[in-house]
């Protein structure tokens, strides 16, 4: 097994590199980041995407500069530390090159436009405040109070709820599908504003939480939903790849 670290008499190998990588949860993410960028870099190959000389070049080039490396020299020393060839290098460029052109082209803003277009719901948002509170029986004298009097929803919240938004009035901003549970998203993306909902249990029943709808803003294709749309296009494709391959995890 590879050693890898000496401190004084204690060898960090490759194994113990590996175990600690598991422990601390770090491993799967890594792995799945590996995955995703060989999925990528086949996708591209597969579609007859081509990486010119020139392009490797200038990477290569750009590299160098963000690292310093100026001369030669530098280069095979820096190469050499690492294990590297020449060859493992501009291999590393060229994967780097297919994995950015694939993603340009599955993230392209027609791409994203016509997600948007099939899918412009998932993106409203809403604007919400809560109140949180220990017991279904305080929580349902709380909600009375609130139906009676629904301008009192900010002083309640300071008063009575534990969450960390009392002192906010409950204010918990603005929230997208997919950010709350599944149940409680499906009647406040419905409600109106100004309406009371729940209240609602938490999974062991130990909380109880009251929302109120403060504002309703319908999708539309900004910077920030972009980005977002975006992301939500690659991770599907990239879904989509992984369901064409045999992918195993050997070690």
């Amino acid at each position: 097994m590879t050693d890898l670290v000496k401190i004084d008499d204690e060898v960090i190998t490759a194994d113990d590199f590996v175990k600690i990588l598991k422990f601390t949860g770090r491993y799967e993410s890594l792995i799945d980041d590996i995955v995703k960028d060989k999925l990528t870099v086949h996708a591209a190959k597969k579609q007859g995407m081509s990486v010119d000389p020139e392009e490797i070049q200038e990477r290569a080039d750009q590299l160098r500069r963000v690292r310093g490396l100026h001369r030669a020299a530098d280069m095979n020393k820096y190469l050499d530390a690492r294990g590297f060839s020449l060859d493992d290098f501009e291999k590393f460029i060229v994967d780097m090159l297919y994995h950015e052109k694939m993603l340009e082209k599955i993230g392209s803003e027609e791409a994203v436009k016509e997600y948007f277009n099939l899918n412009s719901p998932k993106f409203d948002s809403i604007e919400v405040s809560h109140i949180l509170l220990d017991s279904e029986g305080k929580a349902k004298e709380i909600l009375a109070i609130l139906e009676d009097d629904p301008d009192s929803f900010t002083d309640m919240a300071r008063e009575h709820s534990i969450a960390d938004t009392s002192e906010d009035g409950g204010y918990i901003g603005k929230v997208i599908r997919g950010s709350l549970q599944s149940e409680v998203e499906s009647k406040v993306f419905n409600a109106e504003e100004g309406d009371l909902l729940g209240p609602f249990p938490s999974a062991d029943e130990t909380f109880f939480e009251i929302f109120t709808v403060n504002k309703k803003v319908s999708a539309n294709l900004n910077d920030e939903t972009m980005s977002e749309v975006r992301r939500l296009v690659r991770e599907e494709w990239l879904a989509a790849r992984a369901r064409e391959h045999v992918i195993e995890v050997l070690l």
